[in-house]
């Protein structure tokens, strides 16, 4: 399987217990870390998809984005200065939501 560490797969390389138990808490933590992201990236997709449409519907959706983005950031996911700037590009919208 080209692409997939053995880790990932089950074969462990690690020699000691302190080191398996490592992987697996490395890997738990790499797939909540990748949900979230995935979750900030669908929240800023919908808000800027219903941006064009009802005004409180599309600031409601910047709102919800924004909130999903400072969890992100709370839970040590996202940089804080990486979150500023897509919360800034997002409030830069709201004036433009009628």
């Amino acid at each position: 399987m080209a692409g997939i560490s053995r880790e990932r797969k089950g074969d462990s390389v690690a020699n000691t217990r302190s080191a398996r138990k490592r992987i697996k808490q490395n890997e738990k933590r790499r797939l909540r870390n990748r949900a979230i992201r995935s979750q900030v990236r669908s929240a800023v997709k919908d808000a800027r998809v219903v941006e064009a449409g009802k005004g409180a519907e599309a600031r409601e959706a910047i709102r919800e984005a924004i909130r999903t983005i400072d969890k992100a950031v709370s839970r040590g996911i996202l940089h804080r200065n990486t979150a500023a700037r897509r919360k800034s590009a997002l409030a830069r919208r709201l004036p433009l939501v009628k």
